[in-house]
């Protein structure tokens, strides 16, 4: 792939992940305290998600990048792929730039681009391995990671290395809910009133969430909320 460059960010920010994958573990755990029955004599505390959260879907049974990106072990590979809230923001992707079979990514380093008009979106891969094989059909119709992020729409299968150890710094289910749900809060601060402009008639989110909110700098807060700010 040319012009295809790896940066180790993942090296750089490894600790910060670990204290965040930490505080999201008692974050989710006080949770829960708070909504058991309150048999030591404490009301019992209600915690809603925000509603504009739960346009994200979230699956059990996957593993989670802080840069929304996830993994699935699948036999003696792992498939990997965008999360809902990624694909929201980005909007309709006209091509996928993606490495060669054969070719090595690394954990939170950029592992792929979208092309979305003339914007390019550097994203972070949620593991470390060979790539085994690519889904030729996101080249051939790139709204599949639009339509079924979790489905159709993966993007390569990894063979990860002799020890994997990929699985330790990332999000399961609980905590991945938890980190969208601060992906989300970041978004309602630049939003400020104005959620009303990513909403379409039918009071479902537009295509594309981070262009509706800002036009002219949308790929920016993009990058910001996937990590790649500084890539």
């Amino acid at each position: 792939m040319t012009g295809f460059h790896y940066e180790d960010l993942f090296a750089t920010k490894h600790l910060e992940y670990l204290l965040v994958i930490g505080f999201l573990g008692l974050l989710v755990l006080f949770w829960k305290f708070m909504q058991s029955p309150a048999g030591n004599g404490l009301p019992i505390a209600r915690i809603p998600m925000p509603s504009f959260a739960r346009w994200f879907e979230i699956p059990q049974g996957l593993y989670y990048h802080q840069g929304h990106s996830w993994a699935m072990p699948e036999g003696g590979f792992i498939k990997v792929g965008v999360d809902d809230f990624a694909q929201k923001m980005i909007g309709h992707i006209n091509a996928v730039d993606m490495p060669p079979v054969g070719s090595s990514v690394e954990q939170g380093v950029v592992g792929w681009k979208f092309n979305v008009d003339s914007k390019t979106i550097d994203m972070l891969s949620p593991v470390k391995g060979e790539v085994a094989e690519i889904n030729n059909g996101v080249f051939e119709n790139p709204e599949l990671i639009n339509q079924d992020p979790y489905g159709q729409g993966w993007l390569m299968r990894i063979k990860p290395p002799g020890k994997d150890t990929n699985f330790r710094n990332l999000l399961t289910h609980a905590l991945a809910r938890a980190w969208t749900s601060m992906s989300v809060d970041a978004l309602m601060e630049r939003m400020g009133g104005e959620v009303g402009v990513v909403y379409q008639d039918g009071g479902t989110p537009v295509s594309g969430i981070a262009r509706a909110l800002d036009p002219d700098d949308w790929d920016s807060l993009v990058k910001k909320l996937l990590l790649t700010d500084e890539t």
